[in-house]
């Protein structure tokens, strides 16, 4: 039995709520569960240096806890002088995902910052992020279409993602913190709508586990990210 009790092939109850900032080109706020992250997308007409002149445009990521986004307060990374290995691990990986669905040609030369803060976690913060910042960037996009600013078939497909995990001996879908924090394995998957892959994280905590328990875990989360795809089309409609 799963400490929130759920089925093992079960998502976390899931909620996106569109346009939840005044002043960003696009933004959500969604949950996965306990685990609360806000997104917001900001359009500039620059791109970074090394990509003047290559009429291409970039899409880029941050990521950032706040202070009382876990039980006991943590300092902000900004009065440390500089991001953690961890933050700077988690907001490239969610740059990437991005990227992975966007023709950046058609974009031209501007940058789209996905920002995606920790209001509250309960594990599967990545995961929740880049399914947010998706719905974001999607609505940023939008804002531009509307305005003209470029055509259709700049978001390519949709990306989403999850955790899977080796709990007690059993695949379980979209871990909790109770479970990531006593799972023998645990994976966070990066897919497209169509089902591509664009990120595989996998780590043993305790042995080393078997190509059949793999496998039993990439079943799980091309499950339940078909349910966060679906849930992403949805919001967007």
């Amino acid at each position: 039995m799963r400490p929130s009790k759920r089925q093992p092939d079960e998502l976390r109850r899931v909620s996106i709520e569109r346009a939840v900032s005044l002043h960003a080109e696009g933004s959500c706020f969604i949950k996965f569960g306990n685990t609360h992250v806000l997104c917001t997308a900001s359009l500039e007409e620059r791109v970074p240096p090394w990509l003047k002149g290559q009429q291409r445009g970039w899409v880029t990521a941050e990521y950032a806890m706040l202070p009382r986004a876990t039980s006991e307060r943590t300092r902000r990374e900004v009065t440390r002088g500089s991001p953690s290995g961890r933050t700077q691990e988690i907001q490239r990986l969610i740059g990437r995902a991005l990227r992975a669905v966007v023709d950046l040609p058609k974009l031209g030369e501007r940058q789209i910052t996905v920002d995606c803060d920790v209001i509250q976690a309960d594990g599967g913060t990545r995961t929740a992020a880049i399914t947010g910042a998706w719905v974001a960037l999607h609505d940023c996009i939008q804002w531009m279409r509307l305005r003209e600013m470029v055509k259709d078939g700049v978001l390519r497909d949709q990306v989403a993602a999850i955790s899977c995990g080796l709990y007690n001996g059993h695949a379980v879908l979209d871990l909790d913190y109770a479970e990531d924090s006593n799972a023998d394995a645990d994976a966070n998957f990066v897919m497209t709508g169509s089902g591509g892959l664009v990120e595989v994280q996998g780590t043993a905590e305790t042995v080393p586990f078997s190509q059949d328990s793999f496998d039993n875990l990439m079943a799980l989360a091309k499950k339940g990210i078909g349910e966060l795809v679906q849930l992403q089309k949805l919001t967007v409609a």
